[in-house]
């Protein structure tokens, strides 16, 4: 249990950036936070964060860790919750957000399916491309995909989320297929007007170190279905993520390019408020979407919708 605690101080410490900030909240001396951290990275052999009379920081290996030991605490607490719960029932109101073209796709038709195994559970879905302040605006769980800024909420990877580049053949056929990332400042480029999208630019590998283009082009829009549907008729090349690709990929619509540049995967995540205890009815539906993310079925059956 010594182990379980110091995981939960770290996790505490990590996301509300500060010892104090965290024994408060346990209702403990800062003094204990900070042996549980000394005993945890002593036991670990690594350094997981840096400590100045100001503020704390995470290390490289601390980012990392945070993120398992999130993982494992909701996996923790899902495991009793299954025990303890017995014949209690999930019930009240759940409110979901996720990004409103993923959502259409792959949040909005699990909803109901999960309402049929939780009869007693109302259901609110939020669909928007803007970062929603998922407590300042009272959300139970938000679905997001890509990198995970530094945050207060508890993230839980579900899913890879992979990125590539695609155009119509008749956009290649005039205009020639770029070689190398670089070749895309040649290019008529579609890309999304929003700030809060894509603000590191197109992600790529090269010579094994990821790197991150902004390309321009003579079109672009704050709506991702939009910049689909302008490369599906010819006008460009767009960074879009598989799952938003693979159907029109299959029937020849669409052709990767710069395929030997693919930058690794990002994330889909299940994120939710840091809690003492996570209401059964969000541990659910939690559990439910990663259940389902993780059939292969699931996303071709979603293809095909």
């Amino acid at each position: 249990m010594d182990k379980l605690k110091q995981l939960e101080s770290f996790v505490s410490v990590a996301t509300r950036g500060s010892l104090t900030a965290a024994a408060k909240a346990e209702g403990v001396a800062p003094a204990i936070m900070g042996r549980r951290l000394d005993a945890l990275e002593e036991r670990l052999g690594v350094k997981l964060l840096v400590r100045t009379t100001r503020r704390m920081s995470l290390t490289h290996e601390g980012s990392a860790f945070l993120e398992d030991c999130q993982r494992l605490l909701v996996d923790f607490a899902n495991a009793e919750a299954s025990v303890s719960a017995g014949g209690v029932k999930a019930s009240g109101h759940l409110r979901i957000t996720a990004p409103a073209g993923f959502g259409r796709r792959h949040v909005a038709p699990l909803v109901p399916k999960f309402r049929e195994l939780h009869a007693d559970v109302t259901i609110s879905l939020n669909l928007s491309d803007r970062v929603v302040d998922v407590a300042g605006e009272g959300f139970d769980c938000a679905v997001r995909v890509g990198e995970m800024p530094d945050s207060s909420l508890v993230s839980v990877r579900m899913a890879d989320n992979r990125r590539l580049c695609v155009a119509s053949p008749a956009y290649l056929q005039r205009h020639g297929t770029p070689q190398h990332p670089t070749d895309l400042a040649k290019c008529a480029c579609l890309t999304l007007s929003s700030d809060a999208s894509q603000t590191r630019g197109w992600a790529f590998q090269v010579d094994g170190e990821v790197i991150h283009l902004k390309p321009g082009g003579p079109l672009d829009c704050s709506d991702g279905q939009v910049l689909h549907d302008w490369c599906l008729n010819g006008f460009g090349i767009a960074w879009r993520s598989t799952w938003e690709v693979e159907a029109e990929i299959a029937a020849g619509e669409l052709v990767t390019v710069l395929s030997n540049f693919d930058a690794p995967p990002n994330g889909i995540y299940a994120v939710f408020p840091q809690r003492k205890h996570l209401p059964l009815r969000v541990r659910l539906w939690i559990d439910f979407l990663k259940h389902s993310y993780s059939q292969p079925e699931f996303w071709g059956g979603a293809r095909k919708a």
